[in-house]
């Protein structure tokens, strides 16, 4: 009984946004992780308010069966409310504001300062584009509203993950609904896995 208790406790948690899920299983596969990825819905992105609570009861859940819990989440629009709920919680998440920076890192701020009106999609919001962007706005009822929701946009930039060229292509019609050209960048996990690394390590 002691050595469960003693494997149990020595097991991490990953509270991971729906966006993210399928890039830190990959990490965990790649690195060897004893850790179990618990994934939060990505439509929540669109009601930040109710990310902390959310998250708040993954981590209680979790710490019933693991020594460790860590979260795989950016800021992601909570105004720092996040942050809050994990100082009281006493558990650390991924260094960066959201996964556009997570992923690009300081490419992030340097295509920021060249075109503030950049449009980012990753691998995950670009083979869901069609359910979360098209049909969660409303633009498949009323394509009248893009000018509303992207007007002041100048371009996307596709910050690839994988270099499929399926996604490439989805990319590349997703940029062309919202009427932008498209930029693919090639970054890989970027700082998803080198900073998830260094809170996998402590």
């Amino acid at each position: 009984m002691d050595r469960q208790i003693e494997n149990l406790n020595t097991r991490t948690a990953l509270i991971v946004c729906g966006a993210l899920v399928s890039e830190v299983l990959q990490l965990k596969a790649k690195h060897g992780w004893d850790a179990e990825v618990s994934g939060v819905p990505a439509l929540l992105h669109n009601h930040p308010d109710r990310l902390p609570a959310a998250i708040q009861e993954r981590i209680q859940a979790a710490r019933r069966d693991f020594g460790r819990v860590v979260v795989v989440y950016g800021d992601c629009g909570t105004g720092g409310q996040l942050d809050h709920l994990l100082e009281k919680e006493g558990v650390r998440r991924i260094r960066g504001p959201h996964c556009y920076e997570i992923y690009a890192e300081r490419a992030f701020d340097e295509m920021m300062a060249a075109e503030p009106g950049t449009f980012f999609l990753t691998d995950f919001l670009v083979s869901q584009f069609e359910s979360l962007v098209i049909r969660e706005l409303g633009l498949d009822r009323y394509p009248e509203l893009r000018d509303d929701y992207f007007g002041n946009y100048s371009r996307a930039v596709y910050l690839a993950q994988s270099d499929d060229p399926a996604l490439k292509e989805k990319a590349e019609k997703a940029a062309g609904q919202l009427a932008l050209p498209l930029e693919v960048r090639q970054v890989g996990y970027g700082g998803l896995e080198s900073r998830l690394l260094e809170l996998m390590a402590e």
